[in-house]
């Protein structure tokens, strides 16, 4: 029998196959002074982890698809696992939702004008605006991708401490929960 940890639907038995009940999703975007670059993410509200993303030029299908796929790899849901976004056509297409379907993933998406399901995801959007990018000019969509990726994969999922975490980063918060399963079978 698979262990699976609380609120989520992703097998806590290995280390890549993890989490959540209920992933978010959403997009946003980055000036360059080639253009815009768009950011595609997924979070994790386990332990509010960026488990994907997807940085492209264009706001397409793709970008969401890709953000998916890299979440899907690094967690393996279970079936029933809800994915939460807005109403953005990206999310809408019909090759995302066939994609979720075929994740076996529950499409969720918020009431017209309301964007309060989604505030954990515009919180990171918030961190990553005011923390790296603020005031921050790029020259080019491939410093901008450096930038973000630095941001998620060595500060954000790693060291930058959630209110919502007991002010613990989301890998602390993961590797506690974690030794308190282990704790717990060892004294079972």
């Amino acid at each position: 029998m698979t262990t699976r940890l609380p609120r989520t639907g992703w097998p806590a038995s290995s280390c890549r196959a993890h989490r959540t009940r209920s992933g978010r999703g959403d997009i946003t975007y980055l000036r360059t002074d080639e253009g815009w670059l768009y950011l595609a993410v997924v979070l994790d509200l386990f332990n509010r982890e960026v488990i994907g993303w997807s940085l492209q030029a264009h706001m397409t299908t793709d970008l969401v698809l890709n953000a998916l796929t890299m979440a899907t790899f690094r967690r393996k849901p279970a079936t029933g696992v809800l994915f939460h976004s807005d109403r953005g056509s990206q999310y809408a297409s019909y090759a995302f939702r066939q994609r979720l379907a075929a994740e076996g993933m529950v499409q969720s998406m918020s009431r017209k004008g309301n964007c309060w399901d989604n505030a954990p995801t515009e919180s990171f959007f918030n961190s990553l605006k005011n923390e790296p990018v603020h005031g921050t000019r790029y020259a080019t969509r491939e410093t901008a991708k450096a930038d973000v990726f630095q941001y998620i994969a060595v500060f954000y999922n790693r060291s930058r401490r959630h209110s919502t975490l007991g002010y613990r980063s989301p890998a602390q918060f993961m590797q506690g929960w974690l030794a308190g399963q282990d704790a717990q079978k060892m004294a079972a």
